[in-house]
């Protein structure tokens, strides 16, 4: 868990929370590169959704929330939410990975 400063103004708190957010996005997007593969291991976009390990993400999350100060509920909505978004990124790359395999079907 990282040490919070004790801000003693507005500003110097936004400060701390923009550089958050730029840390965050790094993040979002390293995991958005991950996603993107993910769907090329996926044989049909009825694969991408993967409830079953959308359910084990946000148990794990859910249990390591206190560990770090954060609260369950918060963690809950916020993952809920970013998984529903990259659901939706992975569609699409799965789709364009489609488009771009030529299929077993097509003449030559």
């Amino acid at each position: 868990m990282s040490t919070v400063i004790t801000c003693t103004s507005l500003e110097q708190v936004r400060s701390h929370i923009d550089l958050l957010d730029r840390q965050l996005l790094s993040l979002i997007a390293e995991r958005g590169a991950y996603v993107k593969q993910a769907a090329g291991f996926k044989r049909t976009v009825a694969e991408v959704p993967a409830p079953q390990r959308v359910e084990q993400v946000i148990a794990g999350v859910k249990q390591l929330a206190p560990e770090v100060g954060a609260d369950p509920a918060v963690v809950e909505a916020t993952w809920r939410a970013m998984i529903s978004a990259f659901i939706d990124a992975e569609t699409a790359a799965h789709a364009a990975l489609q488009a771009q395999t030529p299929s077993l079907t097509q003449s030559s």
